[in-house]
């Protein structure tokens, strides 16, 4: 999630106003994946790392910042899910599920047999199904500000997102897209799908996440949208995972647009905890 100030999810690439035609960055790529046109980027060397952005973002408004760090030390793919950013719609609501099906087939699209994953937010929602509906292709997973029970986000959080409106989301978000999609219908589509996925999200089970095997980080900060306490309820269910507790808002240790805090070591700090993660035999 991440339209925190009217709690929905995710985000992060500074931009500021809208632009009048599409742009597509010099590196951004296109894969048709079950009938999406799937855009994607390729950064940097490596073990591949899939980074799987928030609800309402894209690429570069959830990892714009810490992008270039992980990009040192692994073959980065960025992905943009269904409907948002540069990535086109279908006519069917957005799910979890089918996020992880696309991103599994764009994977076998690149020819890339395993990775690990990054997600953020709603982004983690989805590399949860992953590891959960595709393990074969997971090595490792990193879920930040992620969540499995809907009690797990903090009290009011539905109630607002009840009687939230696009004039609710943040403008930076509304202008990463506007600049990657320059059509106000796809905006308010992509919010409406957004929140309507969030608003009838149901409990996944607990065995269900203790199913997954892959190592896997769990990163939460202690104001979140995501109650720490509900980080630590998800560490304990997945077998040999890790918990960083960090004193930041959602998605302010990985840079996110939208965040209201200034920058800080704590990005820094998170891309090393991570790629330590990763490096790990």
């Amino acid at each position: 999630m991440s339209w925190t100030s009217v709690a929905v999810a995710g985000a992060a690439f500074c931009i500021s106003g809208a632009a009048a035609s599409a742009q597509t960055p010099a590196n951004g790529r296109y894969a048709r994946v079950n009938g999406l046109s799937m855009y994607y980027e390729i950064h940097g060397r490596g073990d591949a790392l899939v980074l799987i952005h928030g609800g309402g973002s894209t690429i570069g408004t959830t990892f714009g910042r810490i992008l270039p760090m992980l990009a040192r030390d692994f073959k980065i793919i960025a992905v943009e899910l269904q409907g948002h950013g540069h990535t086109g719609d279908r006519a069917s609501a957005e799910s979890f599920e089918q996020d992880a099906d696309d991103v599994a087939a764009l994977l076998q699209y690149l020819n890339i047999p395993r990775a690990s994953f990054f997600g953020f937010s709603n982004g983690g929602n989805a590399a949860v199904q992953i590891a959960v509906r595709h393990p074969s292709i997971v090595s490792k997973l990193v879920l930040a500000s992620t969540f499995y029970r809907k009690d797990g986000l903090v009290p009011g959080f539905f109630d607002g997102l009840q009687k939230a409106t696009l004039n609710d989301m943040p403008r930076q978000l509304k202008d990463a897209f506007m600049q990657a999609t320059p059509d106000s219908s796809k905006l308010l589509a992509m919010f409406n799908n957004d929140r309507n996925r969030m608003l009838r999200f149901v409990d996944w089970k607990e065995e269900t996440v203790s199913s997954i095997t892959a190592q896997t980080l769990i990163i939460n900060g202690d104001r979140d949208v995501i109650q720490a306490g509900h980080a630590l309820a998800m560490a304990k269910l997945i077998p040999d995972s890790r918990l960083m507790i960090l004193p930041a808002t959602h998605g302010s240790y990985i840079g996110v647009a939208e965040s209201l805090e200034p920058a800080s070591a704590l990005i820094s700090l998170t891309a090393e905890v991570i790629r330590e993660f990763l490096l790990k035999q």
